[in-house]
């Protein structure tokens, strides 16, 4: 096994969990990882250990980022809820009201909620998009705007991973003149100190570690897919190299594209499972976030191909209780393991950031198994 240190701070309440951290990296399943949680407003794990590279040979710092996928999903939430707080959206409203292109081809009748919940039938669009091209979000949103949707939009909920960014960009910018990236930075990350970026200066990439994968098939293999997910897979082609693309990290998308570290994921989460303040200024009302994370569809997504309840961007727990035993429990996972989440009946925050990317399959990731057991097993 392999010998580790991990650094960090962790309150003796919650030993078993840096514990459970440090035997995945002994068990090999780690190249790189931190972990923060917050309990009642009050950080109880903050740690970190590994290397930010794949060769090893630059240690994983306390400042480190990765590119966490989707797990920026549950930021792009809190956006999404925080500005419906404000009074300058309507989640019941139809996209159309503030984007009238958008209205096309039997989407007129789509509303804010209904496409964050992943309802409107654009998961991918018509026509395969390069790399180069997916990288350009004016091009995206407007190729979509003109899509016709893949399914009666409001009657399933299909994942629209990396088609809800482009979307939820042009939104912002109708509405605040501004991506929502722009608006998160503006509202959040630089008032309060979020090392989180949803678009990184080109002055932080040093600090970016490196991504690795484990070969494991997407989806489940091409040959399982079906015909949502081949609009996804196909037609939306990110892989693991894009992330290390200069044009990839300074866009920021809002489905995939944050640069972040634990401690910023578990920080934001932290406050919206306690009295929802940073800095002693609260950034969304109770009310607010009542309606960001009341579930608007569940039942068998047509592209993740299991039972999901899904709230306006934040997935939450009931329906399969991916993010430990709380039903109430609202966040987002990223695609080979990173995942935050809030769990407001106990209190707890949770950022979790890695470099090594698993495809468990039908199998839950057991570095995440291991933590969550650990967490709640802490909170007995």
């Amino acid at each position: 096994m392999e010998t580790m240190e991990i650094s960090g701070e962790v309150d003796p309440k919650f030993r078993a969990v840096a514990d459970a951290f440090e035997q995945n990296f002994k068990n090999g399943l780690e190249v790189g990882a931190a972990l923060c949680l917050f309990q009642n407003g009050e950080k109880k794990i903050d740690i970190w250990g590994g290397y930010m590279d794949t060769a090893k040979t630059r240690p994983w710092e306390t400042d480190t980022l990765v590119n966490v996928w989707s797990t920026t999903k549950g930021i792009m939430a809190f956006c999404v809820a925080r500005l419906a707080d404000q009074g300058k959206l309507d989640l019941q409203e139809k996209v159309s009201h503030y984007w009238p292109e958008f209205g096309a081809n039997g989407k007129e009748n789509i509303t804010v909620a209904q496409l964050f919940s992943h309802q409107a039938g654009l998961c991918g669009p018509s026509r395969p998009l390069s790399r180069d091209e997916f990288v350009q979000t004016d091009l995206v949103a407007d190729l979509l705007a003109e899509d016709k949707p893949a399914w009666e939009p409001s009657t399933a909920s299909g994942y629209h991973a990396l088609t809800i960014g482009p979307l939820a960009d042009r939104l912002f910018q109708r509405i605040v003149g501004k991506t929502l990236g722009e608006y998160f930075r503006d509202e959040i990350a630089t008032p309060f100190g979020l090392d989180l970026h949803l678009g990184l200066p080109e002055s932080e990439d040093h600090r970016v570690a490196e991504l690795s994968h484990d070969g494991g098939p997407q989806g489940g293999g091409r040959e399982t897919w079906n015909e949502y997910q081949h609009l996804v897979y196909d037609n939306t082609p990110v892989h693991v190299p894009i992330a290390m693309r200069r044009d990839w990290r300074a866009q920021g998308t809002p489905s995939a594209g944050a640069q972040a570290n634990a401690r910023s994921v578990a920080t934001l989460y932290g406050a919206l499972a306690s009295d929802r303040k940073l800095n002693g200024t609260e950034i969304i009302s109770e009310a607010g976030l009542t309606a960001g994370t009341t579930i608007q569809i569940e039942g068998e997504d047509l592209v993740i191909r299991f039972p999901l309840s899904w709230a306006v961007g934040f997935a939450i727990n009931t329906s399969q209780m991916l993010l430990g035993p709380t039903a109430e429990t609202f966040g987002h996972s990223g695609w080979g393991g990173s995942f935050g989440f809030a769990d407001p009946v106990t209190g707890i925050g949770v950022g979790y950031t890695m470099n090594y990317m698993t495809e468990p399959g039908l199998e839950p990731d057991p570095r995440i198994v291991a933590l969550y057991t650990a967490i709640y097993e802490s909170l007995a």
